[in-house]
């Protein structure tokens, strides 16, 4: 089958799962924040539901059955966690820079939404990412993250960019709800089982979506 061929300006990437491998090392943190309010180990569906929302989300996800020790993880995720101790263990998709390298060229425009908060900024920093990247929204920019389209809206808004030339690139249901809400075609990104416009299993491969020009 032939792929389809788009014109692009922006293209919009999640973070994790997308730009980084990261589910390790997101079980990783939630296990310690859960074993420091004495719960037992993330099972695999929490780790999986972690993964894709907010740490507001995933903390009251992780102790929706012990309550009471919420407000306690809360404080030691805000007082008591060295992010970097955890940046460590995220390993950058292959192939991304080539691909960010590549699209910059082409006069595309690179934005982020992600329902990461304050560990964002530092993954930027450590990774180098921020001359890729003209816009990055968080869970803290915005009052409802994703899978509400209010991220995405943000960034068409900003960057005066038509929603009809707008790219998200996901791995999650939760982003294919915030790119069909906004109305922005969507590419699965190592996930063929997600209804979407598109699907590539590494990032070069979106070359493949944009027209010639």
């Amino acid at each position: 089958m032939e792929t389809k061929k788009w014109d692009i300006d922006c293209v919009i990437y999640d973070c994790d799962g997308v730009l980084f491998d990261s589910f390790e090392q997101n079980r990783m943190l939630y296990n310690y924040i859960a074993q420091s309010q004495g719960r037992a180990p993330l099972t695999d569906e929490e780790a999986h539901y972690c993964h894709a929302h907010t740490v507001y989300e995933s903390i009251h996800y992780v102790f929706k059955d012990t309550s009471d020790k919420e407000e306690g993880a809360v404080a030691f995720w805000k007082s008591s966690i060295n992010f970097m101790d955890f940046i460590v263990y995220l390993k950058m998709e292959p192939h991304l820079t080539e691909t960010l390298a590549a699209l910059k060229e082409r006069g595309v425009k690179l934005a982020i939404s992600t329902n990461r908060t304050t560990t964002m900024k530092h993954i930027m920093e450590a990774f180098g990412l921020n001359k890729w990247f003209d816009m990055v929204v968080t869970a803290l920019d915005v009052e409802n993250p994703k899978p509400h389209p209010e991220s995405v809206e943000k960034i068409l808004d900003v960057m005066k960019m038509d929603r009809e030339r707008v790219l998200y690139v996901g791995d999650s249901e939760v982003d294919r709800g915030t790119a069909r809400a906004a109305g922005v075609k969507f590419i699965a990104y190592k996930n063929q089982g997600l209804e979407a416009d598109g699907a590539i299993d590494e990032h070069l491969d979106l070359l493949r979506f944009l027209a010639d020009g």
